[in-house]
């Protein structure tokens, strides 16, 4: 896995930091404030999480006038679809080779 494979999992970790993604996701750009409302967390901590999310390409930001509009990178997303569809057919072979093994030992 590359290092940024391990970004994106390290920052997509935090519940909250996923959290204010889903909700940048779902509905749209929103302001810092906004985010706050609904985090659970303190202004201060949702900028912070919003900085991690923004070094890991997952969110962008948009400066007007004192407030700063964040949205979803959804591109960002693509090395992790990647990897879980190999990690999917991986399993899916194992399975199928379990199976197979299952069927020639009851015959």
């Amino acid at each position: 896995m590359t290092n940024a494979h391990d970004l994106l999992f390290r920052t997509l970790a935090d519940p909250t930091r996923r959290g204010i993604f889903e909700r940048l996701c779902r509905d749209g750009e929103q302001t810092v404030g906004a985010l706050t409302a609904l985090a659970g967390v303190s202004q201060p901590a949702v900028s912070k999480h919003l900085g991690v999310l923004k070094q890991a390409g997952l969110v962008s930001d948009r400066h007007e006038g004192r407030q700063t509009h964040y949205s979803a990178q959804l591109n960002a997303l693509a090395p992790l679809v990647d990897w879980t569809s190999r990690m999917a057919g991986f399993w899916e072979t194992r399975f199928d080779n379990l199976e197979d093994l299952l069927n020639r030992m009851d015959q």
